[in-house]
């Protein structure tokens, strides 16, 4: 069984676009564009590079270290690609970020700071893995990105950004509880054995793909409504 859904056979450049994540990344990049189209006016270049930013600092340079620990997607990405990746991915977020701070609003700093800091201490599990909770996932990857985004266009901090930060965290919270036994099912369950009985007297197999077909149609409808969420508040604002 493939680690992931979204799995390309190994090998080449389909190690890449399966290092990318990408149903998952378009999921946390579409609390970016929320965060964004929250303001009266969108500024859509200051949210663009946000949007850049967040891709290179989470959708590359989080997923390399986590490919890098343990290898749970299986790459053949050399180590040292791996390295170069996140590192060279996350300076570029973060010159993009400082970059629009020093332009329009020094309060992005500490949030380029914090993300910076996120980025290895979840994925490399640091700290003895202190930030690599269920709690930390919603946090940094739910409410982060929806409040930075936010702050990258506004300026400041208002309600409507924190009622939309609570929403992604619970989102994500709920994608966190659903693809943690999906990835468990397909990274390290070698065999299933067993029988569901019916009421009836009817019995079926328990299999691997029993477990895991049921979760995983939900993320998929969840990726695709967050998204549709996203292209949403575009299409208002625009």
């Amino acid at each position: 069984m493939k680690p992931t859904f979204y799995a390309l056979p190994r090998g080449g450049w389909r190690d890449y676009v399966t290092l990318l994540h990408l149903p998952y990344t378009a999921w946390h990049l579409a609390y970016v564009v929320v965060g964004g189209c929250l303001v009266a006016e969108v500024p859509w270049g200051r949210l663009g590079l946000t949007v850049l930013a967040f891709f290179l600092a989470m959708g590359i340079g989080a997923h390399a270290l986590d490919e890098l620990a343990g290898r749970p997607l299986r790459t053949t990405i050399p180590s040292s690609v791996l390295v170069a990746l996140a590192v060279g991915s996350v300076a570029a977020a973060c010159a993009i970020g400082i970059g629009v701070a020093l332009a329009f609003s020094l309060w992005l700093l500490p949030l380029i700071a914090l993300g910076a800091f996120l980025v290895p201490a979840y994925n490399l599990e640091l700290f003895g893995g202190r930030f690599h909770s269920d709690a930390w996932f919603g946090l940094a990857w739910g409410a982060f990105p929806v409040l930075t985004a936010y702050v990258a266009c506004a300026g400041t901090v208002r309600a409507a950004a924190v009622a939309a930060a609570g929403w992604a965290t619970v989102l994500s919270l709920a994608q966190r509880r659903l693809s943690t036994p999906v990835r468990r099912a397909r990274r390290e369950v070698a065999r299933v054995s067993g029988e569901l009985e019916l009421t009836g007297g009817r019995r079926e197999p328990l299999t691997r793909e029993a477990l895991v077909d049921a979760p995983e149609a939900a993320l998929r409808l969840l990726t695709l409504a967050t998204i549709l969420v996203a292209a949403t508040f575009v299409a208002i604002r625009l």
